[in-house]
Formats: C-alpha cells, sequence, structure tokens
C-alpha cells in the first residue's frame, strides 16, 4: 500500500492548482488554513457553491464545522508569504496569524483575506468525513475580485505562475 500512496503523492504532485486560504470566524474561533483543494460545484441552484477538502486534525475545519460559515480566498501570485503562513510554516501558532496579515470581515463577519485574488464568502452547505479530511460543501453568498486576477498555483511541490501559451501553430 506504500507503494500506492507513493506513486498517488508523486502523480498529484504533477497536477498545478491554485492555492487558497480557508477563513473563518465565530462563535467556534477565528482560523485560517492553506489549502489546495478547493473547486466549483455548480454556478447554478440557489446559491453558486464550492467545495474545500481540509484535514480533519485542522483546527480550521473544526472551526468551519461550529460556525457555520467561512470564506475561500484565492491568493494572488504575489501571496507566497501568506500562503506559507497559513500552511504554518512560519512556525506562529493559529491564534497569531491573523494579526500578521490585512483583513476585513465580509457579510457573513468571516475574514475576506486583502489582496487575494478573489473571496467567496460561503454559508457551510453540509460536511462529510472522508476518511482523514473534511470535504465542505459552501453556498456562495458573496463575491469579491481583486484588480490583480493573477491567481497563486502550487504544482511539483513548488509555487508556480500561470503563463499565456500561443495557440498551436
Amino acid at each position: 500500500m506504500s507503494d500506492l500512496r507513493a506513486a498517488f503523492m508523486e502523480g498529484m504532485s504533477r497536477a498545478a492548482t491554485f492555492v487558497a486560504v480557508a477563513t473563518t470566524d465565530g462563535p467556534g474561533g477565528r482560523a485560517g488554513v492553506t489549502i489546495s483543494s478547493l473547486t466549483s460545484v455548480s454556478a447554478d441552484g440557489e446559491h453558486p457553491s464550492l467545495l474545500a477538502c481540509i484535514h480533519h486534525m485542522s483546527p480550521a475545519a473544526t472551526a468551519i464545522l461550529k460556525n457555520r460559515s467561512f470564506c475561500a480566498n484565492l491568493l494572488a501570485q504575489d501571496q507566497q508569504t501568506l500562503s506559507d503562513l497559513f500552511a504554518g510554516r512560519s512556525g506562529d501558532d493559529h491564534a497569531t496569524r491573523f494579526d500578521r496579515v490585512a483583513w476585513e470581515a465580509g457579510p457573513l463577519g468571516q475574514p475576506n483575506l486583502t489582496g487575494a485574488s478573489a473571496t467567496f464568502e460561503c454559508r457551510l452547505a453540509t460536511a462529510l468525513l472522508w476518511e482523514t479530511h473534511h470535504i465542505i460543501f459552501g453556498r456562495v453568498t458573496d463575491v469579491r475580485l481583486s484588480d490583480n486576477p493573477e491567481a497563486l498555483l502550487y504544482g511539483q511541490r513548488a509555487y508556480r505562475r500561470a503563463i499565456h501559451l500561443p495557440p498551436d501553430s
């Protein structure tokens, strides 16, 4: 099984994905965590919807489940330091992370990180614990777009940026 896991990890490292920070605030506390598993579910329905996968041991997952709302902050390509901070790479504890970044509360009171390419404030629709991760579904209630559409990417175990490729001739 460990060979399968190693091959899976290597294969998935080759897929570039955008970097986001899931943030939350409320009775369950203020928390945030860097995630690479964020995707749209649907633009239709009562509200657009998205899902985020967060490790079950993350304080952010516990807080989101208690607060019943969260914000998915899609980071801009110049926000690597912010990604590292919320990934825990700086050694800071969870309580001080928000002291080191600029943010403002959105309409639901969720932390919207300043400079993010886009923020999606959500009400928790449902969550499912799948082995080691909570799959968290959110109904999007507010979207804020910055002037910077260039998202921070992560692939092959490093930060990346998207470049335009000319069409094949």
